[in-house]
């Protein structure tokens, strides 16, 4: 994937997108497997044999998703569109959005989803990292840009239908923390803070502008912070910090958002919108912290599915991810948080 091909924008809140483990035997046969090396990263295919995130339900709050994609479709529970229809949803979460028109950049959310939460094991495709867990597509983003009000409205969709995962790959521009802390801006947060509440794990992008803190709304309280690796285990070029108040950040896979797509993020993408330069039709190679933060909320559905707590996830995702290089686990850093997810190490980690 090309540097241009990493997406950033501009408006008030936008989409994020921007020594390897040793690989078990593949156990299974979807055809682009072997290019998703941000599963071996993560050690998925080891955590499988304890938890597939099954019942449990990731709630892709971002642009909409293709519901007729073959890798997707049956994955999907009935989901929401919040663009322009205030606070009552006018649609379903497709990512054509409430005029059936697509907008560029809109194929972000389905990219997103089949990272979490794609069919796996099925021959097509990608696997996703909660290979079991259900996908509820929620729209609050078009043409990669929304409201603070409709992504609030979005996450509280989310946690009083049964999500109890929320995916947040989008973020506002630096420097909008300000808006949250002298509370002239408050929807977001309050609706984090009300779906943690509900026992609702809330998973955030920290951006893609190389800037020290995590952009909001991952910097609000209730919220993990992810930042991006790429395959090398290096922090990404493009990935802001993983520094917060409350300190709870982690890494994971983003891709390297450079010049080789088998160096970004494999996943689903509208059907036929696979890019000329990456592309495979249904499928596209992406990088930025927003492919990083589903391999983060597929872990937490892992988590999830086996009864713990919000709490619970949220402390054993951060205990049990580990510093590249020395693979020290426990140890801050302000580069990748506590450390590169692993679910491996997770699933295993006691449920206190």
């Amino acid at each position: 994937m090309s540097f241009t091909r990493l997406l950033a924008g501009t408006a008030m809140v936008t989409a994020l997108v921007a020594t390897a483990a040793t690989p078990a035997q593949a156990a299974v046969n979807d055809p682009l497997y072997d290019k998703q090396w941000g599963l071996r990263q993560i050690h998925a295919e080891q955590a499988w044999a304890t938890s597939t995130g099954a019942g449990v339900v990731i709630a892709v709050v971002d642009t909409g998703v293709d519901l007729a994609h073959p890798d997707l479709a049956a994955k999907l529970v009935p989901g929401a569109t919040f663009i322009d229809c205030g606070p009552a949803s006018c649609g379903n979460g497709d990512w054509r959005g409430p005029n059936g028109v697509p907008d560029a950049g809109d194929e972000h959310g389905t990219h997103v989803a089949g990272i979490a939460a794609a069919a796996t094991g099925n021959g097509v495709g990608v696997a996703g990292v909660a290979r079991d867990a259900k996908i509820m597509p929620i729209k609050v983003l078009e043409a990669g840009s929304g409201s603070f009000a409709d992504i609030a409205a979005g996450i509280r969709y989310a946690a009083d239908h049964g999500a109890k995962v929320v995916n947040l790959s989008l973020g506002a521009l630096p420097g909008s923390q300000a808006l949250t802390i002298t509370g002239l801006e408050s929807a977001a947060t309050e609706a984090i803070a009300y779906a943690q509440a509900k026992g609702v794990a809330v998973i955030a992008a920290a951006g893609n502008e190389t800037a020290p803190l995590c952009d909001t709304p991952a910097w609000e309280a209730g919220a993990l912070c992810v930042t991006a690796t790429d395959r090398n285990e290096v922090k990404a070029w493009y990935s802001n910090l993983g520094v917060k108040a409350d300190l709870k950040a982690v890494a994971a896979p983003g891709g390297a958002g450079l010049v080789n797509c088998d160096d970004d993020i494999w996943s689903t993408v509208p059907v036929g919108a696979g890019a000329a330069t990456c592309g495979q039709g249904d499928y596209d190679a992406y990088a930025g912290t927003s492919m990083a933060t589903p391999y983060v909320s597929g872990v937490a559905a892992l988590l999830a599915a086996q009864g713990r707590s919000v709490a619970n996830v949220y402390a054993v995702l951060m205990s049990t991810a580990r510093t590249p290089v020395v693979g020290l686990r426990g140890v801050y850093t302000p580069l990748y948080g506590w450390g590169i997810v692993d679910a491996q190490a997770a699933v295993a980690a006691p449920r206190t």
